[in-house]
């Protein structure tokens, strides 16, 4: 073969691979293959969850009271005032002093009684609850901020992506992102 046919044919396919190259536009487009990452966030929830919070606590109660008149401390008040005024005074005046005597037993014996009953207790331990809510905080994915071939955007990912994250065809492939 002669060298001037080899040199020809050569040219020739280098014409024809550039004269193609050209018509599709790839040798003056160069696409990217991976967009740059400007900033990450995570994306968080927060959920309460409700619980039981129990203790004890020492409770003090009144016992039932059983003559709530206070009838027995007033009768036998007033008996052993009666008793007692009788003691004092002659004729009439011993009466006197006797009803007097009944009636200062009577509110005297009304009153200790009451004094009595007010501290007849008795002391239980009961369990007291609430429900308090506990919080929890998750993340749910990263809004991404990237800049691809000159554009800004934002993308919500699962992962949190590096410094780049891959393109394919124009397109950016999330699933393949580093986590």
């Amino acid at each position: 073969m002669n060298k001037s046919l080899l040199a020809g044919l050569g040219i020739g396919i280098a014409s024809a691979v550039t004269l193609s190259a050209v018509a599709s536009g790839s040798l003056f487009e160069s696409k990217p293959q991976f967009a740059e990452v400007l900033a990450s966030t995570p994306v968080t929830e927060t959920i309460k969850i409700p619980r039981q919070e129990c203790r004890n606590v020492t409770v003090t109660h009144r016992k039932p009271v059983q003559d709530q008149h206070k009838i027995l401390g007033t009768v036998v008040g007033a008996a052993l005032g009666g008793v007692v005024g009788h003691q004092f005074g002659g004729g009439s005046g011993k009466k006197v002093a006797t009803a007097a005597g009944a009636m200062a037993g009577g509110y005297a014996g009304n009153q200790v009684q009451g004094n009595m009953q007010a501290g007849d207790t008795y002391t239980t331990t009961e369990q007291r609850c609430k429900t308090v809510q506990e919080s929890s905080t998750r993340t749910i994915g990263y809004d991404v901020s990237y800049r691809l071939a000159g554009q800004e955007g934002v993308i919500r990912m699962e992962k949190q992506p590096g410094k780049t994250i891959p393109v394919e065809d124009g397109k950016l492939v999330v699933n393949n992102a580093p986590g």
